[in-house]
Parts: structure tokens; C-alpha cells; sequence
């Protein structure tokens, strides 16, 4: 009879087992003591360099704020400039229209020349762009000084239509039935503009020029020129 030894391969499996468990375990000691000194360091600078980023990023918010604030403080100074240097242009043209306007009076009613009551000193007309014409005329008056004349202005042109002598009413120049006068209001001199139409076949002579002052009225009959000057 043959006697059967015992099955010891369970137990060398199991003692196996035992050791590399073992060896896992002695693997991970070791891993850790070597990189737990380590550790604690390279969080503190994990934590230095987030709280760095963190400063460059306010920084940059804060120049790109400043550089927003200099650009919209550099469009208000080229605005506030640019509207300076308009006004100057306007005030420097008022200027000039002042000085011109002196000098027409002085030519007007030189230290030499009679004083004279409400008049019509000119009448001159220029030819715009879709047939009309634009008129400027010039009231004057000296005898009165300091006071000053109001009233209302109209004119008719004359002249000859179809071979004959013809009348344009203002309302047929404004092309209007009752069209109002114009209105004036000066202590020496006032140019009055405007703008009519006169008929395609209607050659103008003259213009006769009527002035309603209230008290006084007068007309006066010019010759049809040409041009502002």
C-alpha cells in the first residue's frame, strides 16, 4: 500500500503571495520616504507661482483699464480741440464780415457825403441752379443816426415778354399768391438776400424796389445787375 504525501503547493502559492505583498509594501515605504521630503516644497511653490500669475493678471487688468482710460481721455482732448479750433474759425469770420461791413459804410456815407434818409443803395441779382435767381439788396439810411428804420420789403422786376413790356409781381417771383414781404430792421445799413424765380422767356430791365416804414414809404426804381460785387 502506497502512502500519498501532502499537497504542499497551496502553501508555497500562499508564501508567494506573502512575499510580494511584502515587496509591494517595502516598494511604497521606500517611494514615499523619498518623496515626502519633497513634497511640502513643491506645493509652496506650486502656491508661489499661482499667487504670481495672479498678480501679472491684475497688472495686465489694470494697464489694459489705463490704456481704455488714456485712448477715450485723447478722443475728448481731439474733440474739445477740434471744436475750439472751429469756433476760432467762426469768430475770426465774424470778424472779417465786421471789418468788411465798416468799410462798405464808410464808403457808403464817407465824412464827405450828405446825410440821406431810408434808401435803396443796390439791387443785384446772380443766377443759381434750377432757374431761380438770388437777389441782394442793401437799404441804407444816415439822416437819423442812431435811429433805427423797420419796415417790410417787396420789389416787382420789369421787362419785356413775348416782344412786349411786362411786370413779374412778387407773388409771381415766389410763385406764391400772397407771398409776405420781407422784413428789414437797421440803424445804418442792411443787406437783405432771397431767392425767385423769374418766367424762362422774360428778359428783366429793372427792379422797382418798394419799402413800407410805417410813417415813411419809399420806391425806388433800379437798374437790373449782375452779380454780388
Amino acid at each position: 500500500m502506497v502512502q500519498q504525501r501532502p499537497d504542499r503547493r497551496p502553501l508555497i502559492a500562499a508564501v508567494l503571495a506573502i512575499a510580494w505583498l511584502g515587496s509591494l509594501a517595502g516598494v511604497w515605504l521606500g517611494a514615499e520616504r523619498h518623496a515626502a521630503p519633497k513634497l511640502p516644497q513643491v506645493t509652496a511653490q506650486l502656491d508661489a507661482a499661482q499667487d504670481e500669475l495672479r498678480r501679472w493678471r491684475s497688472q495686465a487688468e489694470q494697464l489694459a483699464q489705463r490704456e481704455a482710460t488714456l485712448s477715450r481721455s485723447d478722443q475728448i482732448s481731439r474733440a474739445a480741440n477740434k471744436e475750439v479750433q472751429g469756433e476760432l474759425a467762426e469768430r475770426e469770420e465774424e470778424i472779417s464780415d465786421l471789418r468788411a461791413n465798416l468799410a462798405f459804410y464808410e464808403r457808403l456815407v464817407g465824412a464827405t457825403g450828405q446825410p440821406k434818409g431810408l434808401s435803396v443803395h443796390s439791387a443785384r441779382f446772380d443766377a443759381e441752379s434750377g432757374g431761380s435767381w438770388r437777389y441782394q439788396i442793401v437799404l441804407t439810411q444816415s439822416l437819423n443816426k442812431g435811429a433805427i428804420s423797420r419796415g417790410r420789403l417787396h420789389f416787382t422786376v420789369e421787362g419785356v415778354r413775348h416782344g412786349k413790356l411786362a411786370t413779374i409781381s412778387w407773388d409771381e417771383l415766389h410763385q406764391r399768391s400772397s407771398a409776405p414781404p420781407q422784413d428789414y430792421s437797421f440803424r445804418y445799413f442792411q443787406q437783405l438776400n432771397g431767392s425767385v424765380m423769374l418766367p424762362a422767356d422774360f428778359t428783366p430791365q429793372r427792379v422797382r424796389v418798394s419799402l413800407d416804414g410805417g410813417d415813411v414809404a419809399v420806391e425806388q426804381t433800379l437798374g437790373w445787375q449782375l452779380g454780388a460785387t
